[in-house]
This record gives structure tokens, sequence and C-alpha cells, in this order.
């Protein structure tokens, strides 16, 4: 009777036991995706306003900051970032770039709704923030044509601008094994340098958050179609363009993205 009874209770026990590991292992991936979520949301703010807060300071205080400034202070600032938060999301801060490890399968679709989202959020809050500081100055930064050109010439630059930073990103987590750290230089190199030669034409926005985000708050939506497909386009080219170059991903391509669950080895 005695036996009888352990080996009743022995599955039982086991069964408690194995639901109470998957319970934990479950928690513990919702506060890792939640890390991830709050590293998006930070770094999309941080980038918003640095980018956006040229025109807006400028146009404020009167100081001019000059071209070069306005756009090599985001490339800065996605440098900075990438090295914050890159171990902890992957530092997309760009829904297009979440987008193109989404198609290269470094990057799970289920997830990419929390990260559009944290990202948009950032952008949102920074726009907020730069008008409750200076009010609905220089349209709050929203990023719009230069003077005198088509809306075409500006979609068709988007798209070409986007291409060449997804292709360093996919580029730089391809080889992240051996380019390690020095991603963050190449990426934010990449966003100054197609500022300081297109800023003019577009914007170089480049990033849908970016855009939208003190667009909505602003409320100069006119062109900000330009500014979601253009880097969408953008980013199917450069997913086409990583596979002839790279081929399938590797795992450390994986990992450079955020694609990785807790536990995964």
């Amino acid at each position: 009777m005695d036996s009888h009874r352990v080996n009743v209770r022995g599955p039982s026990t086991a069964g408690r036991a194995g639901s109470g590991d998957r319970g934990r292992e479950r928690d513990e991936r919702r506060k890792i995706e939640w890390r991830r979520l709050l590293a998006e949301l930070f770094g999309t703010f941080a980038l918003t306003l640095v980018a956006a807060g040229g025109d807006v300071i400028e146009s404020t205080t009167g100081h001019a900051l000059g071209h070069v400034a306005k756009t090599v202070a985001p490339g800065l600032m996605v440098m900075a970032t990438i090295y914050t938060v890159g171990e902890i999301s992957g530092a997309h801060i760009n829904p297009a770039v979440t987008l193109a490890f989404a198609i290269r399968r470094d990057f799970p679709w289920k997830r990419i709704p929390g990260y559009w989202g944290a990202q948009l959020l950032g952008a949102i809050g920074a726009a907020f923030f730069l008008k409750t500081l200076f009010g609905n100055t220089a349209r709050l930064g929203a990023t719009r044509l230069g003077p005198g050109l088509s809306a075409p010439v500006g979609f068709w630059m988007e798209v070409v601008l986007t291409v060449l930073l997804i292709t360093v990103i996919l580029g730089t987590a391809e080889q992240h094994r051996l380019v390690g750290p020095n991603a963050a230089i190449a990426v934010g190199s990449t966003v100054a340098l197609d500022g300081l030669f297109a800023g003019p034409v577009s914007g170089a926005s480049m990033n849908p958050a970016r855009s939208l985000g003190p667009a909505l708050v602003s409320g100069h939506l006119e062109q900000i179609w330009i500014y979601l497909l253009g880097p969408v386009a953008g980013a199917l080219l450069a997913v086409i363009l990583a596979w002839l170059l790279h081929g399938n991903p590797k795992r450390s391509e994986v990992k450079a993205a955020g694609g990785e669950n807790p536990g995964d080895t």
C-alpha cells in the first residue's frame, strides 16, 4: 500500500514542479521582453529628441546650429544608443529596421507589434517634450521636403537612404562576431553621412517613427506618406541585397538583432 501511494504521488509532484518551471520561464521571458521594449522606447525618444530638436531649438533661440551639427548629432545619438541598449534589444530604434530583421528571419514576427509600439511611443514622447518646452515651433522638427522639390524626389531619396542604412545594419549584424562594438560606429556614421548629403532633399529620416511622432503632435501630416512608405520600401530592397551579399542569416546575426529568447543557447 505504501509503495502504491508513492507511485501515485510521484508523477503528480513532478507535474507540478514542471508546471512551476514553465511558469517561471514565462515570467522571465516577460521581464526580459519588457526591458527590450523599454530600451526601444528610450532609444527612439533620444533619437527623435536630438533629430527633431535641432530645428526647434534653432527656431526658438535664434542661434544657427548649422546643417552639419543638425545632421551629425543624430548619428552620434544612434551610436551612443547602440552602445547603451544594443545588448538589451538590438537597438533597432526604427520600425524599418525591425521590419528588415523580421523579413531576414533574424527577429520573430510576433514581437514586431511590441517593438513598433515602443518606438512610436518614444517618438511621440519626444515630440510632446519639445512642444511642452518650446510650443509648436518649427513643426516640432517634423521631416519635410526641401523647397521646390516634388514628392517623388523625396520618396525615392528616402528609399535609397534607407537601403544604405539597413544594408550597413544587416551587414554589421551578420559580421557581429568580427565587428563587435564597432557596429555602433558604422551605423551611426551612416546616419550622419546620409544626413550630410541628403538632408536638404528629404530631411534624411529613414525612420517612420522619428517622422511620425513630430508630425502627429504638430499636426503636420501633409507629407508623412513619404516617410512611412519610403523606409518600408528601402527595408525590403535592403533585405534582398543582404541575401545576395551574405546568404541566409547566421546565429550571430539573430543575436545581434535581439531575436533570441531568454534561455536560447
